[in-house]
């Protein structure tokens, strides 16, 4: 069995969360008479819609911004906050998330994450002015901080081996292809304006998404006492959500505030805080509790390593998307649908690469994963080169596209399972909240490096405000496509200590 997929053994007299029987059903083994699982199948549709819709919604009001502001009369801050309050509550709150999951129960805390973002929406979507969508915004992020980092758990409990890779596959391939729909999505709505309602169907169609999986999770996720409760840890949560919130805050807001003192200090204070959240963490072990974080989670070198590589994966991705999206939009004067649709070739490739690395023998996992960050950094760099003198790319452009979805399809699914492939299952929620978090601040960083790169070459001076001519967005494209491409690559360094550890 491939080393990526296979399952730890329980240590001798422990029970392993996939023998523990909850509500009837069994994690790992919710086999029916007949010895088929149909209840897998119908787990897994819940949890990936689940998570579909959060990520959605990270990217679908982006289309809607300049609606809102019309509509709803807001300043240029209060519009950050709208697009910003949902991804800095979401991502301060998924490590923390993870362990309430462990604490209460993993189906209980899904149920509360998804049920607080479906009210949240109906909230946004009715909402009469700015104060009111700011605040269910950061709601809404609270709801899928909630709700997100249980899916990894879920699906480290309730499959196995193969199955649990082929899990993790769609799930890597919709956390990659959301980001395109959502742009797609919010076009299409906000143009539709369905019954005058203008921007308020990009949040209002979850309300009806979000009770269905409501319905279907109650009555398909296995019910009952998680295998453990471990503490909730005050002191790492508290200095694990400030260093979050000093890292995440200034990257999400500083662009488009001009980079103010406040931005340099919160970030020159992330090191420090980290140190803190350490040597809490450290102290939290000595004296017996449950930390946050715990030492032996870290100490998996397939997680660190994996985690590494994701991280700068996940960055160049999200970074580069925003640029090219911005750069069709704002250089080349498409439509926010148009450009989301020539985003198809994408995910395509994603989802092409999630679907099909497993039909690789096991041996060539770690190679094919290097591998196939050096095809994302072609991707990059053949994108940039041939939209470099302002023009459309024709039908390269597509090929173009679809080679770097096969490099990210052919990282991001094994990757996630590389990084939980040795990971306890008495630990899985733990894993699941870092794993979590490495992507999310992946692509707030990502977006914050490579977006604020592109942006400010793109609106050098010599080009109108706001609308750059072609030429110097597709240079700010290219100039962006650079770091873009070094990241893909530093991303395969971060496999090496796997690569010579398993000659």
């Amino acid at each position: 069995m491939s080393e990526m997929t296979r399952d730890r053994l329980p240590e001798s007299g422990r029970t392993s969360a996939a023998e523990s029987v909850d509500g009837g059903m069994t994690y790992g083994q919710s086999t029916a008479p007949n010895g088929k699982r149909p209840r897998h199948t119908g787990i897994l549709l819940v949890i990936l819609g689940a998570v579909f819709m959060a990520l959605l919604d990270a990217t679908v009001v982006n289309v809607a911004t300049p609606t809102i502001r019309t509509d709803l009369e807001t300043t240029g801050s209060a519009l950050q906050l709208i697009v910003a309050g949902y991804t800095i509550s979401y991502a301060a709150l998924l490590i923390t998330g993870a362990r309430l999951g462990a604490r209460h129960g993993f189906r209980t805390v899904f149920l509360a994450g998804l049920a607080t973002f479906t009210l949240a929406s109906f909230g946004c979507g009715l909402a009469p002015g700015a104060g009111v969508l700011i605040a269910a915004r950061v709601v809404q992020g609270i709801g899928a901080g909630l709700m997100v980092p249980q899916i990894y758990s879920l699906i480290q409990l309730t499959f196995e081996g193969p199955a649990r890779a082929r899990a993790l596959s769609l799930y890597a391939a919709v956390i990659a292809v959301a980001v395109v729909v959502g742009q797609v999505a919010g076009g299409l709505l906000v143009s539709a304006d369905l019954l005058g309602t203008g921007w308020r169907p990009v949040f209002l169609i979850n309300v009806p998404v979000g009770l269905a999986l409501l319905a279907a999770a109650v009555r398909l996720l296995p019910a009952g006492a998680p295998p453990s409760a471990k503490g909730l840890d005050l002191p790492g949560l508290v200095t694990l959500t400030a260093t979050l919130l000093l890292l995440v805050v200034p990257l999400v807001l500083g662009h488009e505030q001009h980079w103010p003192l406040w931005t340099t200090l919160c970030l020159s204070a992330v090191v420090p805080m980290g140190v803190v959240f350490v040597l809490v963490e450290r102290g939290v072990a000595r004296r017996g509790g449950d930390p946050l974080v715990p030492g032996r989670v870290l100490r998996s070198k397939d997680l660190v390593c994996g985690a590494a590589a994701l991280f700068f994966g996940m960055a160049g991705y999200a970074g580069f998307l925003f640029s090219f999206s911005q750069h069709l939009q704002s250089g080349l004067g498409e439509s926010a649908t148009h450009a989301g649709l020539a985003f198809v070739p994408l995910a395509l490739g994603i989802a092409t690469g999630s679907l099909t690395w497993q039909k690789l023998p096991a041996r060539r996992h770690l190679p094919m994963i290097a591998a196939a960050c050096a095809l994302a950094a072609a991707g990059y760099l053949g994108i940039g080169w041939i939209l470099r003198t302002g023009g459309h790319g024709g039908l390269v452009l597509p090929a173009l596209q679809l080679l770097w979805g096969l490099g990210l399809g052919y990282t991001t699914s094994p990757l996630l399972t590389l990084a939980l492939s040795r990971i306890d299952p008495a630990d899985a929620s733990d894993a699941s909240g870092v794993l979590t978090t490495v992507p999310q601040l992946a692509q707030v960083v990502g977006v914050a490096a490579y977006g604020s790169l592109f942006l400010s070459l793109a609106d050098r001076p010599g080009t109108a405000a706001g609308a750059p001519s072609a030429v110097a967005s597709a240079q700010a494209l290219y100039a962006t496509a650079l770091p873009a491409a070094a990241g893909a690559l530093l991303g395969a360094l971060a496999l090496l200590p796997l690569l010579r550890a398993r000659r």
